[in-house]
């Protein structure tokens, strides 16, 4: 069982992936929503400042490079734009919005483009983090439900 537990917190340190998609295989797998969701929630927040902290530095040295070049110009391209229209969009509300963003499980919007994008914006690293991390419980929440709640219509209908 061990196992599973770390393939979940493997899988929920994935970029695009994250929890979104680790909570439902640990779900999926037999694995309790309790400990799963405290497992994924872990493993999705501890790349969050090493991110915060080297992701934009990391990007910024990488874009004129030959063969890593379009791809981390890519990254800080979509990094700079999510950021502009979250803050666009949030005005003052910026901490809120930042928590939505990464809580609102759709593709493109985890704790790695938040983070990025926060680190783009040049937020302090307290808050982005405190965003963030409250976007992932939020997140975790809501695919937890889910999870649980799709596994007992399956298991119904079996």
């Amino acid at each position: 069982m061990i196992d599973k537990y770390l393939i979940a917190f493997v899988i929920s340190m994935v970029p695009i992936v994250e929890l979104r998609g680790a909570l439902p295989w640990a779900v999926a797998n037999g694995l309790p929503l309790i400990p799963s969701y405290a497992i994924c929630i872990i493993g999705n927040m501890l790349p969050v400042p090493i991110i915060f902290l080297f992701a934009r530095k990391v990007l910024e040295w990488g874009a004129d490079k030959p063969v890593i070049g379009k791809f981390f110009s890519f990254c800080l391209v979509k990094g700079e734009h999510g950021g502009e229209k979250l803050k666009a969009k949030a005005g003052k509300g910026l901490f809120v919005a930042l928590m939505l963003f990464v809580g609102i499980p759709i593709p493109g919007t985890g704790a790695w483009t938040g983070t990025l994008a926060a680190s783009i914006l040049d937020m302090d690293f307290k808050s982005s983090c405190l965003a963030v991390m409250l976007g992932v419980l939020l997140a975790g929440l809501i695919m937890g439900l889910g999870s649980a709640g799709i596994l007992n219509v399956v298991r119904a209908v079996a």
